[in-house]
């Protein structure tokens, strides 16, 4: 049965955003890595560590990790229980799919809950790390509700891609491996 095109353009859009945030967020590693190299040399070459470098890259590596799931989740690339997996026909592996969506589902829904308020109140009173830095936490705060909402979203979108039997995940993994 193929999918409904008022149902498909959605769909493509929730994985063509998180796509685009995924290829965004992996350009924080550009800016973590420089950073925790500087930060070495100068604590163990000059003896004279930063004040701001080990919190930076901790900052920053939150929304790196946060922001990919999603599209990793569209890949089929996070943990799972390949090995038994395996062994389950392809109708079985559907259905645990058809399962497997909608609990994660519900668990973004309820993290997203919990979340917002925290994210809301970090931003409403400008909220910092008190270290001797003291940069703004607020915006990673304001990550945890977006790479939850947008993680929702995917499966969601993977739910009725895998309720269509449209198996997209395999198609888009082959064509970022090979541009």
């Amino acid at each position: 049965m193929s999918m409904p095109i008022w149902l498909r353009a959605p769909v493509n859009a929730i994985t063509a955003l998180n796509r685009w945030i995924f290829h965004a967020t992996v350009w924080l590693m550009a800016v973590v890595v420089p950073v925790m190299i500087y930060e070495v040399i100068a604590r163990y070459v000059f003896n004279a560590p930063t004040v701001w470098g080990m919190e930076l890259a901790v900052l920053l590596f939150g929304p790196y990790f946060l922001l990919g799931g999603p599209h990793l989740l569209h890949l089929r690339g996070h943990v799972a229980l390949d090995v038994a997996r395996q062994r389950l026909s392809a109708a079985w592996q559907r259905r645990l799919d058809l399962l497997n969506f909608p609990v994660i589902v519900l668990f973004c829904a309820i993290l997203l809950y919990y979340s917002v308020p925290s994210a809301w109140n970090a931003f409403s009173y400008r909220e910092t790390s008190f270290s001797a830095w003291n940069p703004p936490i607020w915006p990673v705060k304001a990550a945890v509700p977006l790479a939850l909402a947008l993680m929702l979203l995917q499966a969601l979108a993977e739910f009725v891609r895998t309720l269509y039997g449209q198996a997209a995940a395999t198609a888009d993994h082959a064509q970022e491996a090979h541009p």
